[in-house]
């Protein structure tokens, strides 16, 4: 039987840890998602600065046991959008970028 790993304490300190240091890359899906939702990289950083974790919309990706963290807030020009992200020791992997008026 295979354990999920615990989810990360800290989660918004970690996430502005690794924006500080450059420590994320993005999934080939969320360059497609940014693009297709027009969200430019600032648009993206800002929300996970400054929004807020939706612990109910996280998940565990059993393929690649990892959680997957929803962050959700408001863009520089105020538009609501969620994050999916997942941090670990080496840094952020930004998953996929969503615009919620667009739901």
């Amino acid at each position: 039987m295979v354990v999920k790993a615990e989810k990360h304490e800290n989660l918004l300190e970690r996430i502005a840890y690794c924006i500080e240091k450059d420590r994320y890359k993005f999934s080939n899906h969320a360059l497609e998602r940014k693009e297709q939702r027009n969200f430019s990289l600032s648009d993206i950083l800002y929300v996970l600065k400054h929004g807020r974790h939706e612990k109910a919309k996280d998940t565990w990706d059993e393929q690649r046991k990892m959680w997957k963290y929803a962050i959700r807030g408001k863009t520089i020009d105020q538009e609501d959008g969620r994050i999916i992200v997942s941090v670990d020791k080496s840094g952020m992997l930004i998953i996929t970028v969503i615009r919620l008026e667009e739901l």
